[in-house]
C-alpha cells in the first residue's frame, strides 16, 4: 500500500511558491503528494516534476470543480469549460506520470437542489455526453478518470457508490472508474466496506482515506478495520491519500463547509495521519 497526502492539507490554491511542501511531505515519509489543480497556470509543472524526482515522491492529481466547471450544467458554455478543464488535467496527469485524475467530475461542488425528474434526466444526459469525451481523452493519455461520490451537502447528483456505479456502468468506458472518499462514504453509505466490495477491484481506482470530521485519520468514527479488510479482500492495489483542508480558499470553504480548524496544525494532521495509516495497513 502506498500513502499520499493532498496539497489541500496546507494550501489553497497550490502554486509554484508552495513547492517547499514536497520536501516536507517526503521528509514525513509519504510516497505520494496529491496535487489539487485549482488553477493549472499557477504551477510550474516542469519544475514540479523535477522536484518530485529529487524527493522521490510520486504525484497524483485531483480536481477542483467550481460552478464554472460543471459538465452537467444547463449552460453549454459552462459544460464546455468543464470538459476543457478535465481534459487539461488529464494531459497534465500524463505529463506528471499520475495514474489517475480524480474528483467530482460530473458536476459542481456545492450544487444542491431539489429538481424535477425531467431536469435530472437532462443533466444526466449532459453529464454522460461529456464524461464520454473526457474518458476518450483519458484513453489517449493513459490516465484513469476517477469519479468521486460526494455527500448530500455538497452535491445532489452522485452521493453513493451505487449512484457512481450506475453512471460508470451506463457509460461503460474502460478509462472511467470510481474514486472513494471515506469522509463522504461515512455520511452516505450504510457500510463503507460493503461499498468498497460493490465497486470492486476492477472499478476502484483511488481511495482518499479521510476521517468522519475531516480531521486526523484514526481519531473519529470511520470503520477503519472494516475498510482495511474490504480493500484487502478485493485486492486493491492503488493509493490511500489524506485529503482535508488546512487553509481553504473562501470558495472552497463554502463548497466543503469548512468553518474551523480540523487539527492543531496541518503538519500534525499529516504526521499523525501517516502514522495511523502505517499502523493500520
Amino acid at each position: 500500500m502506498q500513502f499520499g497526502v493532498s496539497t489541500f492539507v496546507w494550501v489553497s490554491p497550490f502554486t509554484t511558491s508552495s513547492f517547499d511542501l514536497l520536501y516536507k511531505v517526503a521528509d514525513m515519509g509519504y510516497d505520494i503528494i496529491e496535487v489539487a489543480v485549482e488553477d493549472k497556470d499557477l504551477i510550474d509543472w516542469v519544475r514540479l516534476k523535477q522536484l518530485a524526482r529529487e524527493t522521490g515522491l510520486k504525484i497524483t492529481l485531483s480536481g477542483a470543480f467550481g460552478p464554472n466547471r460543471d459538465i452537467s450544467s444547463d449552460d453549454a458554455a459552462i459544460r464546455k469549460n468543464g470538459l476543457t478543464y478535465i481534459a487539461d488535467c488529464l494531459r497534465l496527469a500524463e505529463t506528471m506520470e499520475s495514474p489517475i485524475f480524480t474528483g467530482p467530475v460530473y458536476s459542481a461542488v456545492g450544487k444542491t437542489r431539489l429538481v424535477s425528474a425531467e431536469r435530472k434526466q437532462a443533466e444526466r444526459a449532459w453529464c454522460l455526453e461529456n464524461l464520454h469525451e473526457a474518458a476518450e481523452v483519458a484513453r489517449t493519455c493513459g490516465v484513469i478518470l476517477g469519479l468521486e461520490p460526494l455527500n448530500r451537502f455538497e452535491t445532489d447528483m452522485v452521493n453513493t457508490a451505487e449512484q457512481a456505479l450506475s453512471l460508470v456502468r451506463e457509460l461503460g468506458h474502460p478509462f472511467l472508474k470510481i474514486s472513494l472518499d471515506t469522509f463522504h462514504n461515512n455520511i452516505e453509505e450504510k457500510s463503507i466496506p460493503a461499498a468498497i466490495r460493490a465497486v470492486g477491484k476492477d472499478l476502484l481506482c483511488h481511495v482518499q482515506g479521510n476521517e468522519s470530521d475531516r480531521g486526523t485519520p484514526g481519531t473519529g468514527n470511520v470503520d477503519w478495520p472494516g475498510i482495511k479488510t474490504a480493500l484487502t479482500d478485493i485486492g486493491y492495489e492503488g493509493a490511500v491519500v489524506i485529503e482535508t483542508f488546512g487553509a481553504p480558499s473562501a470558495e472552497l470553504a463554502k463548497a466543503a463547509s469548512i468553518w474551523r480548524p480540523l487539527a492543531a496544525s496541518p503538519d500534525e494532521l499529516a504526521r499523525e495521519g501517516l502514522d495511523f495509516y502505517k499502523s493500520l495497513f
